[in-house]
């Protein structure tokens, strides 16, 4: 790259010089003092003592002030450190490399959304399909038109496109967009002929799942209550089930599921083929969902066709067929087929049988099974007929990750986007009459030579001797010399695999010398449940014993050493690098905590949380609490101990974690840690505004996020050009 980075912050005298800059005023050269204000409260025959508790209101001006002056005080640490210009200028180039999203067809339509350069949003796109599918033909060549534009919708680029979801023909599209990141999507439908909005306009419907009608004439969809229609704090759950006419007021619009039911109980909603069956799949936490079948010919209510064991199901129906992908007595999940309106369970059909592989998913698509693996935390794709004989693997242009997919009943052709650790983006037609492949678009990557870049994938022993991999990327050439510059990251949870992706920022670390390391976790989804209930409730440990063992074999490889080690995680990864920071703060140089879980006695009464209950358990449980009390970064802080250099990310209007996890641990550990008001291994805090969990954030504040990231980590690492 151009511009040098010569030695950006020997760890310790170009950061005390700069910071030196504002020593004149006290109040930025040392962080915020938050005043203890200790509550004691018995926990299941526990004492428990939460100083900081009046930081979880946000809007008391005592904690705004608090936060405007640890705002300040990260400015007066970051904002001086050499090469940031630098760090923005690459981050911006790497940032304008955009992203591409697979096609959903509906009628004649192939509804996508594309990014560009400096685009904050990505924008929604509509393709007629060619006469020619194979688009050889001048007349035929694809002639794209902007359907929905987010970047139209704010200046800052702060509202964002959450989903979309086309009609059968394609005649209409209901699309979500919400502002500052918080997703709680407003639903509204254009024409996709003429681009005209129709004047149909829902609230609250989150992440909302939709199956329209096949005449068009409405669609069945999720929603959430309107605050004051359910008791304080119930607005965020109670998803439930809707029908919506087009035309109609949506106030309304019919209740069709979900009354009486659990309030956390998360429907989704998909329709047959010839309209007839409504198949309504709930998911009940990570490791069960319960399958209802609504006969709307007969107009019968939804009836329950699982059994209520704690297993995960999903299904669609095709030719009066139910086809349901689940971990039933099977791990790595199977296929089974019954009749629709079958509601007995001994009448189901294994389909296709459990493999070595983790089947992700299956679909009925151009009459064929298409089905999705992932193997050693790695995709593969695979189709089979509808009796269960595999006819082929489709074709992947190397070790790396499936990223969406999209096909129809009645349609000969199938979508599939691709990606790994060094392949840009890409997206890829199979035709069914055909049996062949053939790139349909991609995203470009000219700031980058991915050819220079090497990717090896190694497996460690955990603490209790379980096999786990790990991921581990580098520029071709580097040299183990027991002290490169590391970056590890993982999440280990919530039955979501890390698997190859293209991680633009990550380019700005390798291109200086740094590895970036993936570790597997348990908890995830790579080697089926198992694998993950290895890594939840009472086993939650397990993630914590099997990221300290990646960092040790990270150290024992020669790579790196404690010196010149950072980790790096949000969200489910945040609470993880909580437990780092407090069970093994020896063996890093510096952490990157993002929108993350640290009090694990108190987060199930905030935001969304609830929701996370199966996969953490609750304080509220005498015997969870026990585990969760075990580890709970924010109650295993040590007065006087010395922590590694700390960046606490967290975002002002994020609705699923709440902001207080951040505010608190900061305020504590700068308080009680050695290493509390250091301007050598710093503790900061920093609070993107007008954004939520990460969400539709715009690439503007992406690249200041990201280059606050990196010139800490360049700086704590010792980061040579």
């Amino acid at each position: 790259m151009s511009g040098g980075f010569r030695l950006l912050c020997p760890v310790s005298s170009l950061l005390l010089l700069a910071v030196a800059v504002y020593a004149a005023d006290n109040s930025k050269s040392a962080p915020p003092k938050a005043t203890p204000k200790p509550i004691e409260e018995i926990l299941h025959g526990t004492k428990i003592i939460d100083s900081y508790r009046w930081l979880e209101d946000g809007n008391t001006p005592e904690t705004q002030k608090w936060v405007a002056d640890e705002m300040s005080y990260t400015r007066a640490i970051l904002d001086p450190l050499p090469g940031r210009e630098q760090i923005h200028k690459r981050l911006t180039e790497l940032l304008m490399i955009g992203s591409i999203s697979t096609p959903q067809i509906g009628g004649k339509y192939y509804f996508y959304t594309r990014r560009e350069g400096m685009q904050n949003q990505p924008i929604l796109y509509v393709r007629e399909r060619p006469k020619n599918t194979e688009g050889d033909k001048k007349d035929d060549a694809p002639k794209d038109r902007v359907l929905v534009d987010a970047n139209q919708l704010a200046a800052d680029g702060t509202i964002a496109l959450d989903w979309y979801q086309p009609s059968e023909n394609g005649k209409y599209l209901a699309y979500g967009t919400s502002p500052s990141g918080s997703e709680m999507s407003t639903l509204h439908i254009v024409e996709t002929k003429t681009g005209h909005p129709l004047p149909d306009i829902i609230e609250r419907t989150r992440a909302a799942s939709i199956a329209w009608k096949l005449d068009n004439s409405g669609f069945y969809y999720t929603r959430y209550p309107h605050k004051g229609d359910v008791p304080d704090g119930q607005e965020m759950y109670n998803r439930h089930v809707f029908y919506h006419e087009l035309g109609a007021d949506p106030a309304d619009d019919p209740l069709i599921f979900g009354e009486g039911r659990d309030p956390e109980d998360w429907p989704n909603v998909n329709l047959s083929n010839d309209g007839r069956w409504l198949l309504i799949a709930v998911e009940q936490g990570w490791t069960k969902s319960e399958l209802f079948l609504m006969d709307l010919k007969a107009g019968t209510p939804p009836t329950r066709i699982t059994t209520g064991k704690n297993f995960l199901y999903s299904g669609s129906i095709y030719n009066g067929r139910l086809f349901i992908t689940t971990n039933e007595d099977a791990p790595r999940y199977r296929v089974f087929v019954t009749d629709a309106g079958n509601y007995e369970r001994d009448n189901w059909k294994e389909l296709i049988p459990q493999t070595d592989a983790v089947l992700q998913g299956a679909a009925v698509w151009g009459g064929k099974l298409f089905t999705q693996y992932e193997q050693n935390a790695s995709s593969q794709l695979k189709l089979f007929d509808l009796e269960g004989k595999k006819l082929s693997d489709l074709p992947l242009p190397a070790i790396g990750t499936v990223f969406g997919s999209d096909g129809k009943w009645d349609r000969d052709e199938i979508f599939y986007g691709f990606q790994s650790f060094t392949f840009a983006p890409s997206i890829y037609r199979h035709d069914l009459k055909t049996d062949s492949t053939s790139l349909w678009a991609k995203v470009d990557a000219p700031s980058i030579d991915p050819a220079a870049y090497e990717v090896q994938q190694e497996w460690y022993h955990s603490k209790d001797g379980t096999r786990v991999p790990m991921f581990i990327v580098y520029k071709k050439g580097l040299k183990k010399s027991g002290h490169n510059p590391t970056l590890l990251t993982a999440y280990g949870g919530f039955n979501i695999s890390l698997t190859p992706t293209f991680s633009r920022t990550a380019y700005l670390w390798m291109e200086h010398g740094g590895i970036y390391a993936v570790a597997n976790l348990r908890g995830g989804a790579e080697f089926g449940e198992d694998w993950h209930r290895a890594g939840m409730l009472d086993k939650k440990q397990n993630v914590f014993d099997d990221m300290i063992a990646a960092a040790e074999h990270l150290i024992a490889e020669e790579y790196t050493d404690k010196n010149h080690l950072a980790v790096q995680g949000g969200s489910n990864g945040g609470l993880l690098m909580g437990a780092m920071i407090t069970q093994r703060p020896d063996l890093f140089r510096a952490v990157v905590c993002q929108v993350p879980l640290l009090d694990m006695l108190h987060y199930q009464n905030f935001q969304i949380a609830k929701l996370w209950i199966p996969e953490y358990g609750s304080a509220e449980n005498p015997d969870q609490f026990k585990w969760l009390y075990a580890y709970s970064p924010y109650h295993h802080v040590k007065s006087g101990a010395e922590y590694p250099a700390i960046l606490f990310m967290t975002a002002d209007t994020d609705t699923r974690v709440d902001p207080m996890h951040a505010k608190k641990m900061a305020a504590l550990m700068q308080g009680e840690a050695k290493n509390g008001a250091s301007h050598d291994r710093p503790i900061l805090l920093r609070i993107e505004s007008k954004a939520g969990h990460g969400a539709g954030k715009p690439v503007t504040k992406q690249i200041e996020e990201f280059t606050d990231v990196y010139s800490f980590l360049f700086c704590q690492l010792g980061v040579r050009e």
